[in-house]
């Protein structure tokens, strides 16, 4: 079915679930809303404890969302790529400030919506606040795994769940295999799971040796056996 509007031709709110059961008319009226920036890579789109009032829809691209450590470390909190968004939060509370910084991980589009711009939305639309609110629990589930990892004293446990999860987001099947184009430098994946980069080296040796995953350069490996992968985490 065409669209009887002239909106463009793949506006950023079809890409988002949480628009997903707009009609086309609306899915225009709210591209026509929204405000667009490119941001280059390592660029922060937000900063921890800035004030902000928008809501950002990524176009394409990737972002990770990371709090520093008292020690001054970066605590990478989530990875989001194309059809996620953040800042829901300030949404409902203008005087809420960010409580972490978001950085292009990549060249990434962005679309902003404001919050009065999402108010009129929620209005004129009250299960959009239900699929916010699912997508807010996914997000918390997410942070409770992710501190029960990073708990655990094993290494080899953390960097598993993160091989897990970063497979289960950007990981493309070929048969029994699971192919993964790292949106992570080693470096920033030691990050998230609380390691130094030489572990994170030694590990994915270590792996690679157990015939669990295989690495190709600094940002490709394939999940060659997931079951043994899961293991490590049961």
């Amino acid at each position: 079915m065409s669209c009887p509007c002239q909106c463009e031709k793949e506006p950023c709110a079809r890409k988002v679930p949480i628009f997903s059961s707009l009609s086309c008319e609306d899915l225009c009226k709210v591209s026509s809303m929204i405000r667009h920036r490119k941001y280059q890579k390592g660029e922060p789109l937000i900063i921890e404890e800035q004030a902000s009032d928008t809501l950002y829809i990524i176009k394409s691209g990737h972002v990770k969302l990371l709090k520093m450590t008292p020690q001054g470390k970066e605590q990478i909190l989530h990875i989001l790529t194309t059809g996620d968004f953040f800042g829901e939060l300030n949404i409902f509370n203008s005087d809420e400030l960010s409580n972490f910084s978001a950085y292009a991980l990549k060249d990434t589009d962005i679309c902003m919506l404001t919050k009065d711009d999402m108010e009129q939305l929620i209005r004129n639309n009250p299960d959009i606040s239900l699929k916010l609110l699912k997508t807010i629990t996914k997000r918390l589930a997410h942070t409770e795994k992710l501190a029960q990892s990073l708990a655990t004293k094993d290494p080899e446990i953390r960097i598993a769940y993160m091989i897990l999860e970063l497979g289960h987001k950007y990981g493309k099947r070929d048969g029994s295999y699971i192919k993964i184009n790292l949106p992570l430098s080693r470096e920033e994946m030691a990050n998230y799971v609380g390691v130094t980069r030489e572990t994170i080296s030694r590990k994915f040796a270590k792996f690679e040796q157990q015939g669990i995953i295989h690495t190709k350069g600094t940002r490709e490996i394939t999940i060659c056996d997931i079951q043994k992968l899961n293991e490590y985490i049961d």
